[in-house]
C-alpha cells in the first residue's frame, strides 16, 4: 500500500476515504429529496447510528468541535465569569471561553497523562469561577474522579473536550458520558470524520434541548425562544459520516497494528518518553513523543522534513502564552512538554516500512 513514502510527503495525518460509489449512492438520495440542511433524513439517520455506536444519548450533530464547544458553554448558561481550563489543547479550547466574554483560567498538566492536573485546579477557584473545562488530550481520559469530586463541592459545571476521544471508553463506559457535557470534533484530521463536524452529548435532556434550539438560531417556526446561531450540518457532511461510519471498526484496528508497531520501535529511551494512558478502550488516535530537550526535537523534525516525512508540534505554542491573553499565567509542565513534543504520522494507509525509517530517524539522532 502506498502511503507517500515513496517519492510524495507524508505527514501527520491522512483523512480515511470511503468507497467513493458508497458517498455518492446517498448523495443521490439527498439530491432526489431536495434537503441539503435543516436536520434532513441523512442526519437524522447519522445522529441515530452514531449514538448506537457510540453507546450515549442525547447527542448532537452540529457544523464542527469548535461550535459544539461553544454550544456546550451556552447551554450551559455559561456567558462569563472565569472557566478553568488546561493550558495544552488546540487554541479553540481557549477561543470558545473569549467568545463567550468568559476568562480562561490555566490549570498545569501532569507531565505523564499529558492531561489537565486536577491538584492544580482548587487553588485557582474563586468567586468568578463558572465551570471546568478539561481536555482529554489524545484520547487519554482525565482524572474523571477527581474533578467530579471538585466540580460538585464548588458547585461547578464540568465540559470535557473530548474531540480525540471518539470511541473510548473508561469505567465501563463511553468516555462521552462523564461531565455535563461532552464535545467531539469530526474534522477531517480526525481518526473518525465528516471532513468537517462536531458533536454534543449532554447529561441533562433539558440542556440536550436548550442546545437544539440554540444550534438552529433559537426558534421554532415563527415563536423565537432563545438568542441562538447557526451550528447545523449539511446533509452532505452526513452523508460521509455514515459512510464512514461502515469502516470505524476497521480504522480503528488498523491504527491500533500501526500504534504497536511504534511502540516496538520506540520503547521510552533516555532521550524521550510517551504518554501515559488511563483507559481501558484507547482508539489511537495520535502516537506523540516527549523528547528530553527542545533541542533534540527540532533536529529530530529537521531531518525528518529532509526525507519529506512531516511530524506535528501538536500542541504548540502552551495556549496560556497566546500573546492576545490579558494576563500571562505560569504553567511551567505544559511550557515545557509544548516545546519538547511531536506527534509522529498515524494514520490507515501508513507503511511500517515508513514507521520503521521514522524510528531509525528518532533513535540515530
Amino acid at each position: 500500500m502506498n502511503d507517500g513514502f515513496q517519492g510524495s510527503s507524508v505527514f501527520v495525518t491522512k483523512p480515511f476515504l470511503p468507497p467513493l460509489e458508497e458517498y455518492q449512492e446517498l448523495v443521490e438520495g439527498i439530491w432526489s429529496s431536495n434537503q441539503l440542511t435543516n436536520g434532513g433524513a441523512t442526519t437524522q439517520k447519522f445522529e441515530k447510528q452514531l449514538c448506537n455506536y457510540l453507546e450515549v444519548s442525547n447527542f448532537h450533530f452540529v457544523a464542527n468541535g469548535t461550535i459544539a464547544l461553544q454550544l456546550a458553554l451556552s447551554g450551559l448558561g455559561i456567558n462569563d465569569g472565569e472557566v478553568i481550563t488546561t493550558p495544552f489543547s488546540y487554541v479553540a479550547t481557549t477561543s470558545v471561553i473569549l467568545w463567550q466574554k468568559c476568562e480562561p483560567v490555566y490549570a498545569d498538566i501532569d507531565p505523564h497523562t499529558l492531561c489537565i492536573n486536577p491538584d492544580k485546579i482548587e487553588s485557582l477557584i474563586t468567586k468568578k469561577t463558572k465551570a471546568i473545562m478539561p481536555v482529554h488530550v489524545f484520547g487519554n481520559a482525565c482524572d474523571l474522579n477527581a474533578i467530579e469530586d471538585l466540580a460538585n463541592h464548588y458547585n461547578l459545571k464540568v465540559i470535557y473536550d473530548a474531540a480525540h476521544a471518539f470511541a473510548v471508553t473508561c469505567q465501563g463506559k463511553s468516555l462521552l458520558e462523564f461531565g455535563d457535557v461532552s464535545t467531539l470534533s469530526f474534522h477531517a484530521t480526525k481518526l473518525f470524520h465528516t471532513a468537517e463536524g462536531g458533536g454534543i452529548v449532554s447529561k441533562s435532556r433539558d440542556v440536550h434541548d436548550l442546545i437544539e434550539l440554540q444550534k438552529r438560531f433559537g426558534h421554532n417556526g415563527d415563536t423565537h425562544h432563545v438568542l441562538g446561531i447557526n451550528a447545523k450540518p449539511s446533509e452532505l457532511h452526513a452523508a460521509l459520516g455514515l459512510t464512514n461510519l461502515k469502516y470505524a471498526n476497521d480504522i480503528l484496528e488498523q491504527r491500533r497494528q500501526l500504534y504497536s508497531k511504534y511502540d516496538e520501535l520506540l520503547a521510552d529511551d533516555l532521550y524521550w518518553y510517551r504518554q501515559r494512558l488511563t483507559i481501558e478502550k484507547y482508539n489511537h488516535a495520535y502516537y506523540p513523543i516527549i523528547f528530553d530537550t527542545e533541542e533534540i526535537t527540532l533536529l529530530i523534525l529537521n531531518k525528518l522534513s529532509e526525507l519529506s516525512i512531516f511530524p506535528r508540534r501538536y500542541f504548540f505554542p502552551s495556549l496560556n502564552e497566546l500573546p492576545y491573553l490579558k494576563d500571562r499565567q505560569q504553567c511551567p509542565n505544559s511550557e515545557s512538554i509544548s516545546r519538547r513534543i511531536i506527534c509522529l504520522p498515524l494514520y490507515v494507509g501508513l507503511s511500517e516500512d515508513t514507521i520503521q525509517l521514522i524510528s531509525e530517524v528518532i533513535h540515530n539522532v
